[in-house]
């Protein structure tokens, strides 16, 4: 692959982080977007930099119709295509019914669900035959284990519903769209050795966290030319937590 070039949105730490390097080790020049952290998605852009591949990132807030817009006509303008897009970014609710807010309702929704929309639109415009969206929901879309994520656990539910719409839309233009429902992952904000780890692992087939690595890899698959017959779909890589 020479002169592809993939969006990762909220790739500067963890499953987008990883995401991002891998896509630029498959020969893709990679964008990736921000919320606040510089430092971190310049070493992204840098470890995309020394696998031979142009990197850029851009702060955008992907709650924000503004942000979205700007985000794909940023990459568009400096590389002039867009060939794959992931949605990464969003946000993890941890909230009882009795404790939540209007105002955060609004908020998981236009970060969670109305951002992915509107990117994906945006993107629509610039991709052509071979075109991949990707979108990284959560095995918690599928099964609620405990308590607390009913809000989460909705708006990731939620990206199923659009991708299997949006396939039939961007299909005739032999455009792939599909949802990844990673199940717990070790990252700085959901490690491993967390309180709560040893509860999620007690609902796992395999009781062991998960690697970015592991969702770089199936992300990488349908981001490839082998993976062309698959959309429309969501494919869960969990541990077993929903078997």
């Amino acid at each position: 692959m020479t002169q592809r070039v993939a969006i990762v949105t909220g790739g500067s730490r963890g499953i987008g982080a990883g995401i991002a390097v891998k896509l630029a080790a498959d020969g893709f020049d990679v964008v990736i977007s921000y919320a606040r952290n510089a430092d971190a998605a310049e070493k992204v852009v840098a470890d995309i930099a020394a696998l031979g591949r142009r990197g850029m990132a851009v702060q955008a807030d992907s709650g924000r119709v503004e942000d979205n817009c700007a985000l794909i006509a940023r990459a568009v303008a400096a590389f002039g295509r867009v060939d794959v897009l992931v949605c990464n970014a969003g946000a993890y609710p941890y909230a009882g019914v009795e404790a939540m807010t209007a105002e955060q309702v609004s908020r998981t929704l236009d970060l969670n669900v109305r951002g992915v929309m509107l990117e994906a639109i945006e993107a629509a415009r610039h991709m052509g035959a071979g075109g991949r969206m990707i979108f990284i929901g959560s095995a918690f879309a599928e099964r609620a284990p405990f308590a607390n994520i009913s809000l989460y656990a909705a708006t990731k539910a939620a990206l199923a519903g659009f991708a299997r719409g949006l396939a039939r839309d961007l299909g005739p233009r032999g455009i792939t769209v599909n949802v990844v429902h990673p199940g717990p992952i070790d990252t700085e904000l959901n490690p491993a050795d967390s309180a709560g780890a040893e509860l999620i692992r007690g609902f796992m087939a395999l009781p062991h966290y998960g690697t970015t690595g592991d969702i770089a890899d199936f992300v990488s698959y349908l981001a490839s030319e082998k993976a062309g017959f698959i959309t429309g779909t969501a494919l869960t890589i969990d541990g077993g937590l929903t078997a």
